[in-house]
């Protein structure tokens, strides 16, 4: 088997690429920097530009499935041209996808994207499943009704599509994890707000296994992509706490503080998404860290 990978050099693509190989897929991926292009008979690197329309489609050639991971970092402060560049690296790297798709014979018969968790609206009591419709009015909202809008129309080429809606994910490579513990690790470490929000968190290695069943199972649907028990922020941070041995005693981070140091981006901190997995365990995915605790204590 073989399948193209787009953001396959970012923190979830490399981690599945790692396991694809494990498992003797061959990957090809698509990269904007040509310096970043190897040729491995198992990992084939190709150029894209989606800014300028360009594409090289000999990434293509015998791929059955497409991970589509492309996208802009959100944890960058959302100025007005960041926000465009947000939804843009979205929505033009799949319009591209799908442009080059029908100009060529190929053999894709299936595509998994990435999403995000920040679909659901903001709620300290609502336990959310793919079968709620309501749409969390914040940009977050905004971006994830577009990215997967755009997703959809793989469907024109009959291709199945499958959308996993990503959580906080945990890593000690990088991402949220690294600067969660900076200020515990130094005692300063504090929860946001009222603590109360939830958490819908993945380990990154169960998320690269959950990309990986997905395209084995060849799956269609959408899969929340969070470990079977979420916790509130202050649970999140006591855990680290303990995991670290580090004594937590600083007062709570007050909203209009964090809000002040990040503009409206404050809203990834402090909004609550408490989001099922069972969907994706009742088609038979296995969890290796189901429980925050174990999580943390690998990777810290």
């Amino acid at each position: 088997m073989r399948v193209l990978i787009t953001g396959a050099t970012g923190l979830i693509g490399q981690e599945i690429v790692q396991i694809c190989h494990k498992k003797n897929i061959s990957v090809n991926y698509l990269t904007t920097s040509k310096s970043k292009i190897k040729i491995n008979e198992d990992y084939k690197g190709f150029f894209w530009d989606p800014t300028n329309n360009q594409i090289d489609v000999k990434c293509f050639k015998d791929v059955v499935a497409i991970i589509h991971l492309a996208g802009a970092t959100v944890s960058n402060r959302w100025t007005a041209s960041y926000k465009k560049e947000i939804i843009a690296s979205r929505t033009q790297t799949t319009a591209l996808l799908i442009q080059a798709l029908k100009g060529i014979t190929h053999t894709v018969k299936h595509v998994i994207s990435a999403s995000a968790i920040g679909v659901y609206p903001d709620s300290v009591t609502n336990y959310y499943d793919q079968e709620h419709n309501e749409i969390n009015g914040s940009f977050l909202g905004q971006v994830v009704s577009v990215w997967e809008q755009a997703v959809d129309q793989f469907e024109t080429l009959n291709i199945a599509v499958s959308k996993i809606r990503i959580g906080l994910v945990l890593s000690d490579k990088g991402g949220a994890l690294k600067e969660i513990i900076k200020p515990i690790k130094l005692g300063l470490g504090s929860a946001f707000g009222t603590g109360e929000q939830w958490q819908s968190w993945i380990h990154i290695r169960d998320l690269g296994n959950m990309f990986v069943f997905v395209l084995q199972n060849k799956i269609e649907g959408v899969f929340n992509g969070v470990a079977p028990n979420p916790v509130s922020n202050n649970e999140l941070t006591k855990t680290a706490a303990t995991v670290l041995k580090k004594p937590l005693f600083m007062p709570n981070i007050p909203k209009f503080a964090m809000k002040l140091v990040l503009g409206e981006m404050h809203i990834i901190l402090f909004e609550s998404q408490r989001v099922s997995s069972k969907r994706i365990v009742d088609k038979g995915f296995y969890f290796e860290f189901n429980c925050l605790y174990l999580a943390l204590e690998n990777l810290l």
